[in-house]
């Protein structure tokens, strides 16, 4: 039996936004009235941690009743075609609602918090609300398991291996000017095939470009990507 070939999927706001996420870069910069660096960086979470866990008890609460989108249903779909590695930029769990089964979170995940004092230290809460006093079994108060503004990508590496080792690359619903993220385009091998699903203009050079939202674009990409 032939291997699959392996398509990697950068994918961005834009794959979720179709299905209620807000993104922070709506209203121009402000989210539902919120300063993104006071909730969404480590100098924010320093300064006042209530406001950051309040915060991230909304987002949870609004992705409880979020449903997967077309886009994201069509890419678990591929998985029967191919080897579909998504890293995403989002902190939903769409894409494994959905049914796709190798997601890398690039930037954390919404239905997790960590310790303060050892990061290794990850709990599933669902979408459970956490309060300042809660703490993990070292008695430490408990963060969002998300990488903020200020912070390191741990997961970057690992990103960076699955885009070197890509069939088809692929990106959804974002505009590329997020890094560390938006380098990952450069570590794919010169010699594979390379395509873009938003309606923005993104300015990438040999990369054939989709100008549709992603429940639209993705479809259309998979029917040119199955042609190969």
């Amino acid at each position: 039996m032939t291997a699959k070939k392996k398509l990697v999927v950068l994918t961005g706001a834009g794959i979720s936004a179709e299905s209620g996420i807000r993104t922070f870069r709506d209203a121009d910069g402000l989210w539902e009235n919120y300063d993104v660096m006071k909730v969404a960086s480590i100098d924010g979470w320093y300064d006042d941690p209530k406001l950051v866990l309040q915060f991230y008890n909304e987002r949870r609460e609004q992705l409880r009743t979020a449903k997967p989108n077309a886009a994201h249903v069509a890419l678990a779909e591929a998985q029967q075609r191919y080897d579909v590695h998504i890293v995403t930029q989002n902190v939903d769990n769409l894409h494994e609602a959905a049914g796709s089964k190798q997601v890398l979170h690039l930037h954390g995940e919404l239905t997790k918090v960590r310790s303060t004092k050892n990061p290794a230290l990850i709990y599933d809460i669902g979408y459970k609300s956490v309060n300042w006093g809660d703490t993990c079994e070292l008695g430490s108060q408990l963060r969002p398991h998300i990488v903020w503004f200020g912070e390191a990508v741990p997961a970057m590496d690992e990103a960076v291996q699955i885009a070197q080792q890509a069939d088809i690359f692929a990106v959804v619903g974002t505009s590329m000017a997020v890094y560390p993220a938006a380098s990952l385009i450069y570590y794919v091998p010169d010699d594979c095939p390379k395509f873009l699903v938003d309606p923005a203009d993104v300015p990438i050079s040999g990369i054939t470009a989709i100008r549709e939202k992603a429940s639209v674009g993705v479809a259309q990409m998979l029917e040119l990507i199955d042609k190969l």
